[in-house]
């Protein structure tokens, strides 16, 4: 008790003891307040409830309301756990009572009110004792008061749920203090271990040898009153001010300290890490004012040496500064996947923060996207703070000798350090006249870094140093080479891509037409783009078809990349096996969806992660020259603009059906009359939708494009409309398909209709021989003939009503026979003792095509014979006069 824990002890368990007997009497006066106004609420609710059930209002009026109401009062009262449910009527006269000599008395409680309407609770001294009840009137169906319930308990009952309750809150008190006195014992012993059991004499000696503490720290002190004198100054304060012997007492001005600290100490203003000079150390001074006993007033001064500090944060800056360098760098170098805009991006960021110039060398094979191989180095990007240094212009090709700190670095795998590029070094062996202009020119210093990743070299980046005076140094060369590493990362990512996209590119190309088939439908042009973030599957394709018609395709794969143009490159295949089949382009395009499902679920079952071709849209048109009808048909895809004659622009509504592979709907078609000269475009979704403009806003652009210029070809319209609406970076393919219209002269159009008559047949061969000669054809004559005799035989024998020739004539001959038969012959090679089927078989050997396309009337067997020479059959005349034996004379 003589320590001053101790004393601390006494006096905190003390006060809690005193807490804890205040709170234990709060909380059973709470708990008897509790218990009271719990049995208050509860007689209450059981009087209420007793009051409104059915059959008590009606028991008040009966002839004997004690038969009826004693029974029930008590049945509630045992199981409310009440002490008394009494019934009166509104004399205040008794119905029921526990105690039955008490029925017909009067009710001990202030039922007048009650009888008025309202609920009285009290405490009175009834027949049990002392009484908790509550008295509640009994209203008729008519809301007339006919009697009252006084229900309640004894004041003992509730003593005895509070007696209940005092085992616990005693627990918890005792609780309580046991925990609050441990705490305080650990507080206690906590402050007995601070101050090691010292009392109050003790600690007043050790406050009076303070100073010794004082003098001791590693700061100095000082202090000086509202005069400039200095009070105090510890041994550390008269280190770092190099303070006399007899400073104390004196006033600061005459201390020979230096003028910014000599000014704060007199002033006696605040101040907070002031940096001041004293010899060759920098001080951090904070100072504060104080108040002394008897009121004199002063300075309280603290001095820091932070010399030492000062150079750790400067090192520290210098680090930071390096680091937020290279996560800069991680922004800003690899935007792109364009090796030589990477190269851009490395040389632009070390300019003018880390160097005053910078160049890249790559490897000639890695510009085009290669492994690097061989020594041979572009000049690939430049940066520095003037335009006209000497160091050798982007393009140049380079191949550093042996002795040159480049051919080592490369080599190697190391960065090389040229400090002083004004000392001979070797670098200067490359080129010396160069070397000479670099060094007059001012360039002091070189870092050279090769680019490595993936553990191949990919080129060189070297830095230069001219206006900043300060050589580059070790550290320099880590900064450098870290920062070149990350960047080699992102050229070599460029590369892979660019060789993927080139890849793709060639791929794509190689898939799209090479050249534009011959044909007298149309005049053709296109243009292709692939997107910059990967060639996608966008295509197109011009098909002639049998009867002088062209089919027009333009169609889009989903995703990009190699996976993309192969895709595309199978359904453009589909697409011309089908054309052959001279289907209509519903019916194509409803088996090129059958065709893509199926495409996708071989895929599933093979378990490849290769991207889905559900998804791909196609347009196909089919255009007759000789009708200047067109029929098209699109899954998926924008419809075409139709650029008319007059110089106005529509876009048909062509029916749009789901895109290819999800199915379920019909494709439906649209027919349109194209007059001639009409540009017929066709285009995917990459013309008219990028980042920066929507559908509607790409249709009116492409309208306007094509609007009022009815003169352009189709190769002006085609670079008019790219000038206009490509983007330069476009984010999808673009695929541009135009055509405009041509119909063939009337006078190249025959036609007959023929009689089911093997008669007709040297008729109609006369007919043809006329028609011929006045084209000036008769080179052809013998083998149209040939060719139009045998069809209009199998017309007459094998079909039916109506026969139909026409003659066609364009790049080549056109023979034509349609019939209503749906039944299509076959070629076959006739054994010697067939009386037939040697016709088809000289149909095949003298025309360049033949075959048969399928109407919604029949079938026209068509032969095309070339207009530049007869085709020699492989047979003698011996061989051929014999299998002619079926042709009618």
């Amino acid at each position: 008790m003589r320590s001053i824990a101790g004393q601390v002890f006494a006096v905190q368990v003390v006060l809690v003891v005193v807490l804890i007997v205040v709170a234990t009497v709060a909380l059973v006066l709470q708990a008897r307040n509790d218990s009271e106004q719990e049995a208050i609420n509860r007689s209450t609710a059981v009087a209420q409830t007793f009051a409104t059930s059915p059959g008590t209002a009606t028991a008040m009026t009966s002839s004997n309301p004690s038969a009826v109401l004693q029974p029930r009062a008590e049945m509630a009262r045992e199981r409310a756990g009440l002490d008394f449910v009494v019934a009166a009527n509104t004399h205040g006269i008794r119905y029921s009572h526990p105690l039955p000599q008490y029925i017909g008395k009067e009710v001990v409680a202030d039922w007048q009110p009650a009888v008025r309407g309202k609920v009285v609770t009290e405490t009175v001294d009834g027949p049990l004792g002392r009484e908790v009840q509550a008295t509640v009137p009994i209203r008729a169906a008519d809301g007339k008061v006919v009697g009252v319930i006084c229900a309640g308990m004894t004041a003992k009952d509730v003593s005895g749920r509070v007696k209940h309750q005092l085992p616990l809150v005693f627990g918890t008190a005792a609780g309580a203090l046991a925990l609050a006195t441990g705490g305080t014992a650990l507080v206690g012993g906590r402050l007995r271990r601070q101050t090691r059991g010292l009392g109050p004499a003790q600690m007043m000696r050790m406050y009076e040898h303070h100073d010794a503490v004082l003098h001791s720290v590693r700061e100095g002190v000082l202090i000086v009153d509202d005069q400039g004198r200095l009070v105090l100054a510890n041994d550390e304060a008269r280190r770092l001010l190099d303070l006399p012997p007899d400073a104390e007492g004196r006033h600061v001005s005459g201390l020979g300290l230096d003028p910014r600290t000599e000014e704060l100490l007199s002033s006696g203003r605040l101040a907070t890490d002031e940096v001041h000079l004293a010899g060759d150390r920098l001080l951090a001074v904070n100072q504060r004012p104080t108040g002394w006993e008897g009121g004199q007033s002063g300075t309280v001064t603290t001095v820091r040496d932070t010399t030492e500090l000062r150079d750790l944060s400067g090192k520290a800056e210098v680090a930071e500064k390096r680091l937020r360098l290279l996560y800069d760098s991680g922004a800003k170098i690899g935007s792109t996947l364009d090796i030589i805009r990477t190269a851009e991006e490395l040389t632009e960021f070390a300019v003018p923060w880390f160097a005053d110039y910078a160049t890249v060398d790559l490897v000639e094979p890695v510009m085009r996207g290669n492994e690097p191989a061989g020594s041979v180095m572009r000049r690939t990007a430049t940066s520095g703070v003037r335009p006209d240094h000497p160091l050798w212009p982007i393009g140049t090709l380079i191949t550093y000798v042996s002795g040159a700190p480049q051919a080592f670095g490369f080599g190697a795998g190391r960065p090389v350090l040229e400090a002083d590029l004004r000392a001979f070094g070797g670098w200067q062996v490359q080129d010396p006249e160069q070397a000479a202009r670099i060094v007059d020119y001012g360039i002091h210093s070189m870092i050279t870094v090769p680019l490595r990743a993936r553990e191949v070299t990919l080129g060189l980046a070297t830095f230069w140093r001219s206006e900043k005076a300060e050589p580059f140094d070790e550290e320099d060369v880590a900064l450098t080479e870290e920062l070149v590493a990350r960047a080699a990362v992102a050229i070599d990512n460029a590369r892979r891509y660019t060789r993927e996209h080139a890849m793709a590119v060639t791929l794509q190309r190689s898939m799209l037409p090479q050249g534009l088939p011959e044909q007298d439908a149309l005049e053709v042009a296109h243009r292709y783009l692939p997107a910059q973030a990967g060639v996608g599957g966008d295509w197109f394709d011009v098909i002639p078809l049998p009867g002088a018609r062209v089919a027009l395709v333009v169609g889009d794969v989903v995703g990009h990349g190699l996976h993309a143009a192969a895709t595309m490159g199978r359904l453009r295949t589909a697409v011309h096996n089908f054309s052959a089949l001279d289907l209509p382009p519903d019916e194509l395009l409803g088996h090129l969806d059958e065709l893509v499902t199926r495409f996708d679920q071989d895929q599933a079952a093979e378990d490849n992660d290769a991207p889905a071709i559900t998804g791909a849209t196609c347009l196909y048109a089919i255009y007759d020259p000789v009708t200047g009808h067109c029929t098209m048909a699109r899954a998926g895809h924008p419809g075409p603009a139709v650029a008319h004659p007059d110089g106005t622009v529509t876009f048909p509504d062509v029916p749009l059906a789901p895109p290819l592979g999800l199915g379920g709907e019909p494709v439906e078609t649209a027919e349109l009359r194209l007059s001639e000269a009409t540009r017929l475009v066709l285009y995917t979704d990459g013309l008219i939708e990028d980042r920066g403009r929507d559908v509607d806003a790409g249709l009116d652009m492409l309208k306007a494009t094509l609007a009022g210029h009815p003169e352009r070809s189709p190769e002006r319209t085609c670079q008019a409309v790219f000038e206009t609406m490509a983007s330069p970076h476009p984010s999808d393919d673009i695929a541009l398909l135009i055509a405009r219209t041509r119909l063939l002269d009337p006078h190249a159009v025959t036609e007959w209709d023929i009689p089911s008559d093997p008669a007709a047949v040297a008729g109609i061969r006369t007919e043809a021989d006329r028609r011929l000669a006045g084209w000036g054809l008769e080179e052809v004559g013998f083998t149209t003939e040939l060719i139009l005799s045998e069809l209009v035989t199998n017309a007459i024998r094998y079909g039916s009503d109506p026969i139909r020739v026409r003659l066609l004539r364009g790049r080549s001959l056109i023979v034509e026979v349609s019939d209503s038969s749906s039944t299509s012959p076959h070629l076959r090679r006739a054994a010697t003792t067939d009386e037939g089927g040697r016709g088809l078989f000289l149909v095949a050997q003298f025309a360049q095509r033949w075959g048969t396309r399928y109407t919604p009337n029949g079938k026209i067997i068509w032969a095309e014979v070339p207009l530049t020479g007869v085709a020699a059959p492989p047979l003698d005349e011996e061989d051929l006069l014999d299998q002619w034996d079926d042709v009618p004379g």
